[in-house]
């Protein structure tokens, strides 16, 4: 007695994604043909398939997709409903160059960092947890990464001027430290300890009252340092080359310096979720999006996305995604299986 396989999903991967990313729907028997491809939608548009076997399906998300979850058909295949999470946009019309931030009241921090020595109305924006965005500081040329402080401060580097500026809840900007090259990357230890990636070579560590000190050295960046320091209170940072390949550093708190990870196709803004692992924007065309990096398995792409920069977590553990000219925002609650 034969037995008959009807056309069935087995697996999307990722599970994350933002207009124009990819996803991949497993399966068996997805009616593909030398005469004639399935239709794909997600949620009501159709989908741009990238590869078809009958195993695999690779389509493109379309814009205008609305965020949420949202099911994925494919004709000819009945069946439970495959579902992915998409991204919604909560800002446009920026530039972003790192992470954005997020402070403890949930307010979203954005910034315009503009072409070099380009001077823009608004430096940084704000987006508030309901989704109005509002001006929120002027006067910073080119400004490139920010971090919150213990007592939730924002503060800001430009990489233009060398310098690191403290922002107030106002908006009301205050030199904090310069002559730090090209300022990128910035990350608060436990202690208050700022550190800052002058992309040329040097991390700096500088103290609360301003002092800063070369604290490690890394390859030189074509692009920026992003730093984020991780539950073990060491520091961890991406310096992207030119290179096909470059690494995840970590460095302990006596600036010894180590390669944590490896293998990232430019490698750009990094953050560290409340379970304690590590996420990595990879912007390399064809594999941009969202890796998760654990110390006892392989990196993990977890969303698809293209032209990703930043990456960060909301007080409520949700996920926002930048790329340069786009915030987006995943809820609390989604999560890639572990």
């Amino acid at each position: 007695m034969s037995v008959v396989s009807y056309p069935a999903v087995s697996a999307i991967q990722p599970l994350w994604v933002i207009p124009g990313g990819r996803l991949d729907v497993r399966g068996t028997g997805f009616p593909v043909t030398a005469e004639r491809l399935p239709e794909v939608r997600i949620g009501e548009r159709p989908a741009r398939l990238v590869c078809a076997s009958p195993t695999l399906l690779g389509v493109i998300v379309p814009e205008g997709v609305e965020g949420g979850r949202v099911p994925i058909r494919i004709a000819g295949v009945s069946g439970e409903t495959a579902f992915a999470d998409v991204g919604t946009a909560v800002a446009t019309g920026i530039h972003q160059v790192d992470n954005p931030v997020v402070d403890a009241d949930g307010n979203l921090y954005v910034t315009y960092s503009g072409t070099r020595g380009e001077r823009v109305p608004v430096s940084i924006f704000r987006v508030r947890p309901g989704g109005t965005r509002e001006p929120f500081a002027s006067g910073i040329v080119n400004p490139t990464s920010m971090a919150v402080d213990r007592d939730g401060v924002l503060y800001v580097s430009s990489r233009f001027d060398g310098t690191v500026y403290r922002v107030s809840a106002r908006g009301e900007i205050e030199t904090f430290v310069g002559d730090l090259g090209i300022a990128c990357g910035l990350a608060f230890a436990a202690d208050g300890t700022l550190f800052v990636g002058d992309r040329a070579g040097t991390v700096f560590a500088v103290s609360r009252s301003g002092d800063a000190r070369p604290f490690a050295t890394l390859p030189a960046s074509v692009a920026a340092f992003h730093l984020a320091v991780g539950p073990d209170g060491a520091l961890y940072a991406t310096a992207p080359t030119l290179s096909a390949y470059d690494a995840v550093y970590r460095i302990d708190p006596s600036g010894t310096v180590e390669r944590f990870s490896t293998g990232f196709g430019r490698p750009q803004g990094l953050a560290f979720d409340s379970r304690g692992d590590l996420y990595v924007v990879e912007a390399l065309a064809g594999v941009s999006g969202l890796a998760r990096v654990r110390s006892d398995r392989p990196p993990e792409r977890v969303l698809a996305g293209p032209g990703l920069v930043g990456v960060a977590f909301d007080p409520d553990g949700g996920l926002v995604v930048a790329s340069n000219d786009t915030v987006w925002r995943l809820p609390a609650g989604l999560r890639p299986l572990r």
